[in-house]
């Protein structure tokens, strides 16, 4: 599928605001640019930007029910309750339990944690755990990451006796359950200022008020922020305002001092001694704490969050590591199995969006199958199975439609429902999946455009080559963490050319070593185009071509150097 570049063009307003940042801030243009293209309006913001405090973040009891949960959890630990923790079983809801519970564990011995099974249970709260709670004189369940919607759960649990402090994210209903406290900063009536916290830093804002109630320091909490850096990057929150705060620090945490049980999965994932980044939580970390909630039971994912013996942690970190592997056979397995699927659609050009049903797929993974499908076809995607008596799914969608309201119109066809924009899940009887199928199908076609299914890669600036050296790339590290809304910048150049030297690697050849020039410098810069093998004939001939890219640094026998991360290729017009 060839890619559409979208160039961004700086307005004359944009341009005379960024010579004031280059003389204010001391930086590049370029990076001076990117900022204000950012949103970022002042020099204060800027700096802000560049040096995340944590002083700056928002006071916990700006959310609603923020008082009475302190209340509620002060007066347990007073009268010596029982408290459960109890979060859903993937990244988030994993790393929420784990911070709770560590924080808490300081202040009570009477305290236990719980995690669904996926399979058994399901997502969110279940009667099964709150039967747990009830079998264990368990008064008080903190729920973290799920419960907003579980308005009849919530009944059941306080008509025996066990009260509910919500934690959670997700966009909720007109009703709230009848929890003590709601704490979700999406919440209608909420003032809170940032709305994209991540379940495990709704939590975090949870025990920071607690602290602060009772004047406790703020270190002992900080410390557990590494735990809040992973939650933020796996469940793909915006990398933006009290985010990227919690972010920053989260990684400082993770780099300098993780907690052994993190520590454990770095060591497995080889990421020993290497400066650890988003991507690295979204593409190494978190996938292997993801795995045992997909393949086993979340609850092993906690276990090993909350090692005290490096020992144990290692033997943890191993046995995730084995759920990963086969998790990876399973959704390459399931991945094929659905593109089978969709190969007899005879429709597929006209189809605006893809649902497919196996009632043999394993459910731990079609998430991953959803994510994968939405990429190769760049439509939304719904992945179907069958759990139980009811059919079960994951969908991923693209820029510009809302997955979960496309889904929520469809909830009269439902059982069960709740996400995000661009990542939800669902549950129906099998008698609704034609008439949920039509419907779902028929609101895509209707509402996205022809553009939404061309995959877009957006540019940040044009660059000459010469543009290109260590001062560049000292303002962009300046500019991490990356992730959502603050993505790594993405850049071209036009009309450069082979230095001569360029050649194929890799096992089968199918990447290209490549050391280019323009028309700016004679000296060439390295780069690499993995898998664009295709295009190495024209660049052999010595003819022109343009490239988007990324700016990375490349570190070998103790020296570093600056190398060009290559996205796409073209070889005629953008």
């Amino acid at each position: 599928m060839v890619n559409r570049w979208n160039l961004q063009t700086p307005t004359k307003e944009e341009l005379h605001k960024r010579d004031e940042f280059v003389t204010r801030l001391g930086i590049s243009q370029v990076v001076a640019l990117l900022l204000i293209q950012r949103g970022i309006a002042s020099i204060e913001e800027a700096k802000k930007f560049f040096k995340p405090n944590l002083n700056d973040l928002h006071d916990p009891f700006l959310m609603p029910d923020m008082e009475k949960a302190v209340k509620r959890l002060n007066k347990a630990l007073g009268n010596k309750e029982k408290i459960l923790v109890y979060g859903d079983y993937d990244v988030d809801g994993t790393t929420a339990v784990s911070l709770v519970y560590k924080y808490l564990r300081t202040y009570t011995s009477s305290l236990d944690y719980y995690i669904p099974d996926r399979y058994d249970e399901g997502y969110g709260i279940s009667y099964k755990g709150i039967d747990y709670a009830y079998e264990n004189d368990i008064t008080l369940i903190i729920s973290l990451d799920c419960g907003i919607k579980a308005i009849d759960k919530i009944e059941y649990a306080k008509n025996k006796g066990i009260d509910f402090i919500i934690c959670d994210h997700h966009m909720p209903d007109d009703t709230l359950p009848d929890a003590i406290a709601v704490l979700d900063a999406k919440r209608v009536d909420s003032i809170y200022p940032y709305d994209h916290l991540s379940g495990c830093g709704v939590g975090f804002k949870f025990m920071q008020a607690f602290a602060k109630s009772n004047k406790f320091p703020s270190s002992d909490l900080e410390k557990l922020l590494d735990l809040t850096a992973v939650s933020i990057a796996s469940d793909i929150v915006p990398i933006t305002g009290e985010n990227r705060i919690l972010a920053y620090y989260g990684l400082k945490q993770l780099n300098s001092n993780p907690s052994l049980g993190l520590k454990g999965i770095i060591d497995i994932c080889g990421l020993t001694n290497k400066d650890i980044t988003i991507s690295d939580i979204v593409f190494k970390i978190g996938p292997r704490i993801n795995a045992s909630g997909r393949m086993e039971n979340g609850k092993e994912a906690v276990d090993l969050l909350l090692a005290k013996d490096s020992e144990a942690a290692r033997e943890k970190s191993e046995n995730i590591n084995k759920y990963n592997d086969v998790r990876r056979e399973l959704d390459k397995k399931i991945t094929d199995e659905a593109n089978e699927a969709i190969d007899e659609f005879h429709d597929i050009e006209d189809r605006k969006a893809i649902i497919v049903y196996n009632p043999d797929w394993h459910k731990g993974v079609i998430g991953i199958v959803a994510s994968r499908l939405t990429e190769k076809y760049f439509r939304p995607a719904v992945v179907l199975t069958k759990s139980s008596e009811l059919i079960t799914g994951s969908a991923r969608s693209v820029t510009g439609f809302d997955i979960y309201k496309a889904i929520e119109s469809c909830r009269d066809l439902l059982e069960n429902f709740g996400g995000h924009t661009y990542a939800a899940g669902l549950s129906l009887k099998e008698e609704n999946l034609e008439a949920f199928t039509s419907r779902f199908l028929q609101l895509a076609a209707d509402e996205i455009i022809p553009e939404q299914m061309t995959p877009q890669i957006d540019i940040d600036a044009v660059l000459d080559l010469k543009d290109i050296n260590m001062k560049l790339m000292h303002d962009l590290k300046k500019m991490n963490p990356f992730g959502p809304e603050n993505q790594k910048p993405v850049f071209c150049s036009l009309n450069v050319k082979d230095f001569g030297t360029s050649r194929l690697v890799g096992k089968e050849l199918e990447h290209i070593k490549l050391e280019l020039i323009d028309s700016s410098t004679n000296s060439p810069i390295h780069a690499i185009a993995f898998g664009m093998h295709e295009f190495n004939e024209h660049i052999k001939a010595a003819k022109p071509f343009h490239i988007c890219y990324t700016i990375e640094e490349n570190t070998y026998g103790g020296s570093t150097s600056i190398q060009l991360m290559i996205k796409d290729i073209k070889t005629d017009t953008i």
